[in-house]
């Protein structure tokens, strides 16, 4: 079992930063990928981010060059920075570990960016 905890989220304003921590417990050595997701209110949740256990990432058009995915094994966590936030990435992040055929999700933190 993998419990997945995000937290960071929280109110900035439109070209503002934030960066999302997702905390990994458990049978963490299992994860082979790491996934940000968000939903919007009224959306249907989408892919944002992901890190593979060699390093690799691969970002939605949407946060192309203004977010980053990075893990720190150590400390079991995954994190997003988040720059020149605009009121359309107002959503709950949630944070998605795949371990083989099991996929876990986080509880989601809320990011609201205001215009």
């Amino acid at each position: 079992q993998v419990q997945l905890v995000e937290s960071g989220g929280g109110l900035v304003q439109a070209g503002g930063s934030l960066r999302l921590s997702c905390a990994a417990s458990g049978s963490t050595s299992s994860i082979n990928r790491m996934s940000w997701y968000r939903q919007a209110l009224g959306k249907q949740r989408e892919f944002v981010a992901v890190i593979t256990d060699g390093g690799n990432t691969v970002y939605a058009d949407a946060v192309k060059g203004r977010f980053t995915i990075a893990s720190d094994n150590a400390k079991n966590t995954v994190l997003l920075q988040m720059n020149s936030l605009t009121p359309e990435d107002t959503a709950v992040y949630y944070c998605k570990g795949v371990s083989g055929y099991r996929t876990y999700w986080g509880q989601g933190t809320q990011v609201t960016v205001s215009s």
